[in-house]
């Protein structure tokens, strides 16, 4: 299966909703949702604005169909990434790996969701519901990448603040490689923690 960039929207023919949503997820993730006014979404759609407030009532609704969107498409690029890199990699690399391909990407803007969050949960406080929605769905990802036990869970929402962290370095810093060789060296030492836990718990 080849899932496109998380990032970026198809380029081929689509209605004129779709056109307003793609537009909105380009703009609102690289500049910011404060920055982005509804004229700007209007005019680089290419459409009136009767047909944008057809469609969305307000820019609130704009932005969580936004966030809607981008968490479909980041997750199916996520989870077949990560499935890619884990049949001939461990955890740790494999998820390195897929961190890297979105790191080096030239439209990597950070995590859209930690970014709505610090820029809109207060007026819109879905944003934050919306967000928590999405770094759950991310460590149950990860989750299945796991060796089972009844800590996995726990194990997963650690994997996820890595993640997190990796994400929020990298886009700080400006540098994807320091990020992801962290991210996977503390990754390594907290597998190797928990083998040990369940070796020692099963005797």
């Amino acid at each position: 299966m080849n899932v496109q960039s998380p990032t970026v929207a198809p380029k081929s023919p689509i209605a004129a909703k779709d056109r307003i949503l793609h537009t909105a997820h380009t703009l609102f993730y690289r500049d910011g949702i404060r920055a982005t006014g509804i004229d700007l979404i209007i005019k680089q759609a290419g459409v009136t604005k009767v047909t944008f407030y057809r469609h969305y009532s307000s820019k609130d609704a704009l932005i969580l169909a936004f966030l809607h969107y981008r968490h479909q498409r980041w997750m199916a690029w996520f989870s077949q990434a990560l499935g890619r890199y884990s049949a001939e990699l461990p955890l740790p690399a494999a998820l390195a790996s897929t961190l890297l391909e979105w790191f080096t990407g030239e439209d990597f803007r950070g995590c859209a969701f930690i970014n709505s969050t610090l820029e809109y949960a207060v007026p819109l406080p879905e944003v934050r519901e919306l967000s928590v929605t999405h770094k759950r769905d991310m460590a149950k990802a990860v989750e299945g990448y796991l060796a089972e036990s009844d800590g996995m869970s726990d194990q997963a929402e650690c994997v996820a603040l890595l993640i997190d962290g990796a994400i929020v370095k990298a886009q700080m810093e400006n540098q994807a490689q320091p990020a992801v060789r962290f991210m996977q060296h503390m990754l390594e030492i907290l597998i190797r923690q928990w083998s040990t836990k369940a070796g020692a718990d099963n005797e």
